[in-house]
């Protein structure tokens, strides 16, 4: 946008504008009886932003105080200074502006010329902007195979500072006429709802039509067919809980979207997970169809927030997967606190030079490090994982046992026969 220059520029960004000036005076109110009090030309012009605009106030009749000498400007209710004004007779008061900055308000700024008193001779609406810019980013999604909403962006700089009319045209792509969406704003300020009378199995074309005071522009078209782009509401009740005492894990189940029992869709799921004080996600993709999920190799007694979203596929008729949804509203559990001390506290270890126990022993903790890296949610048997981990921990606590291991951690001395 072109910077001001010049005494005008201080006027091009005034303040909040006064209460009774909030729309562009049109016909404005005119001090005296006659109807012709006095006139602004050019009327209601409309300029590209960084223009120049010499204007002129012209009186008529014989109101108090209404000569050349005794009128003055205003620009959105702020008077503007006497040297942009310049008298040409005694009846015309002109005004000059440079290099012009958007309107303040998409019904055009108020430019009034006032009599010596301050009453109003006549009023003018600028409008100073730009031509649309071409939309971009048309996304459309449906969530019933019935219906069709979109959105898109108006352009790269989007603000054009003049009421820009954004329409969403429709076609079926071989035949047929061109459609207006009539539903506006259902999911921003940019975006249309088509409700109904869509067909399926064929082709739509979609695009957006932008026009304003000084031009107009038409964006790509987007050819789609509706059951390539389903989506569904995101999975509702998602429940997150622990896994008995195991402090490394937490249980995740949702309930399928209503719209996949309606139609007949399948459903792939997505789980993401972050722990309490981080805005970074982990995101688990091997969920496929499964309505449940267990989360393995996390932190003792860690607050963890969880998310799922769904995407349907396997619609029939359509080669492609569908939309993903939004991500479920976030879930919280955290994780049962670890029993085991750290490091030398006095944690039961293995005896060492056992080799009928080290090889299974080196081969299960493969196993389980195998389980918590890559079979988050597989359809692998995690009653076998649970047995396994019942199985150690009562194997530790028999061996200590036999080693005579004291509940403080010391190693209890053998006594031998008495002598």
């Amino acid at each position: 946008m072109p910077a001001g220059r010049g005494p005008a520029a201080q006027f091009r960004r005034p303040p909040p504008l006064l209460p009774l000036l909030l729309l562009c005076v049109l016909g404005a109110p005119q001090a005296g009886s006659g109807a012709d009090t006095a006139v602004i030309s050019p009327q209601d012009p409309t300029l590209l932003i960084g223009s120049s605009l010499l204007a002129t106030c012209s009186v008529h009749g014989d109101p108090p105080g209404a000569t050349a000498e005794g009128l003055y400007w205003t620009l959105n209710g702020r008077r503007l200074p006497p040297e942009l004004s310049r008298v040409l007779n005694a009846s015309t008061l002109a005004l000059a502006l440079a290099n012009l900055n958007g309107s303040r308000q998409q019904s055009g700024d108020n430019l009034v010329c006032h009599a010596r008193d301050g009453s109003i001779l006549a009023g003018s609406c600028l409008y100073v902007g730009l031509p649309p810019e071409k939309p971009v980013n048309i996304s459309c999604w449906s969530k019933n195979m019935k219906d069709l909403t979109c959105r898109w962006t108006p352009g790269a700089h989007g603000e054009t500072f003049l009421h820009t009319n954004y329409s969403l045209k429709y076609k079926l792509r071989w035949y047929g006429q061109d459609n207006t969406c009539e539903e506006y704003h259902t999911v921003g300020p940019h975006s249309c709802h088509i409700p109904k009378d869509l067909a399926l199995f064929t082709p739509y074309e979609i695009w957006v039509e932008a026009t304003n005071r000084l031009g107009s522009a038409r964006s790509d078209v987007l050819t789609l067919d509706i059951l390539d782009v389903v989506t569904t509401d995101p999975p509702p009740d998602v429940h997150v809980s622990r896994v008995g005492g195991l402090e490394d894990q937490l249980s995740v189940r949702w309930v399928s979207p209503p719209a996949l029992k309606d139609f007949l869709f399948q459903a792939k799921y997505q789980i993401r997970y972050r722990v309490e004080d981080s805005v970074d996600w982990k995101v688990v993709d091997d969920v496929s169809n499964q309505t449940s999920c267990r989360l393995a190799g996390l932190k003792p007694g860690t607050v963890y927030f969880v998310q799922v979203r769904c995407n349907p596929f396997g619609i029939y008729g359509s080669k492609k997967a569908g939309i993903w949804s939004e991500w479920s509203h976030p879930t919280a559990a955290s994780t049962p606190r670890s029993e085991r001390s750290g490091p030398g506290g006095g944690a039961c270890e293995p005896r060492g030079g056992e080799p009928s126990s080290g090889p299974v022993r080196r081969e299960l903790k493969q196993f389980l490090g195998w389980l918590k890296k890559h079979a988050y949610c597989s359809n692998l048997s995690f009653r076998l994982y649970d047995q396994w981990r019942a199985w150690m921990q009562k194997s530790h606590k028999t061996r200590n046992q036999d080693e005579g291991i004291l509940p403080s951690g010391r190693r209890g001395t053998a006594r031998g026969p008495a002598r």
